[in-house]
């Protein structure tokens, strides 16, 4: 391949040893929506100083539930956490699911498809397991790029909601849907 042209990252399980590189990443990522303005979604506190979501995370690993993406320098670039389950706040549906409960890239790595990889991913796991639905949800606030993202990739819009939370303004989000064929 020419050196010009980056390779697609590699999609593993994730260990437990990847949990300090994957809370690095998030922080990273929170560095940049708190420079953004962009504090709504997740806040502005780092992923790795709140222990719940690094037990959110721990958890994920734990259960075998989260995949990341590796860069061809060794570094994890994305994750995504894939379960037949949604988050309490999402309503259920009447037939088997995959769920990506969590899917987030470096900023390092903006413009290289790595959440593409990591979509490809999830499909090829709903094909492994035999499911024809893939649903996700997101955050909706902002400037909507993010369910301009969900949209570009395929996904078609369900429903939208919003997650009472105490001490903070509503999260507004979008419940996305994708069949596979």
């Amino acid at each position: 391949m020419p050196s010009h042209v980056s390779q697609p990252p590699r999609i593993r399980s994730a260990e437990a040893s990847d949990a300090e590189a994957v809370l690095a990443m998030m922080d990273e990522i929170m560095v940049w929506l708190v420079s953004r303005g962009r504090t709504a979604q997740w806040g502005t506190e780092p992923w790795s100083a709140q222990p719940a979501r690094v037990d959110y995370l721990h958890g994920r690993i734990a259960r075998g539930d989260l995949r990341v993406a590796v860069g061809a320098d060794g570094g994890i670039i994305g994750a995504l956490s894939l379960s037949q389950a949604p988050g309490a706040y999402v309503p259920p549906t009447d037939e088997p699911e995959l769920f990506i409960n969590f899917l987030a890239t470096s900023r390092r790595a903006k413009g290289r498809n790595v959440g593409g990889a990591l979509l490809d991913e999830a499909r090829a796991e709903a094909r492994r397991r035999g499911l024809a639905l893939i649903r996700v949800d997101c955050f909706a606030g902002d400037d909507g790029r993010l369910k301009q993202w969900y949209a570009s990739q395929g996904f078609e819009e369900v429903a939208p909601f919003t997650v009472p939370r105490a001490g903070a303004p509503d999260w507004p989000g979008m419940l996305f849907a994708m069949r596979l064929r």
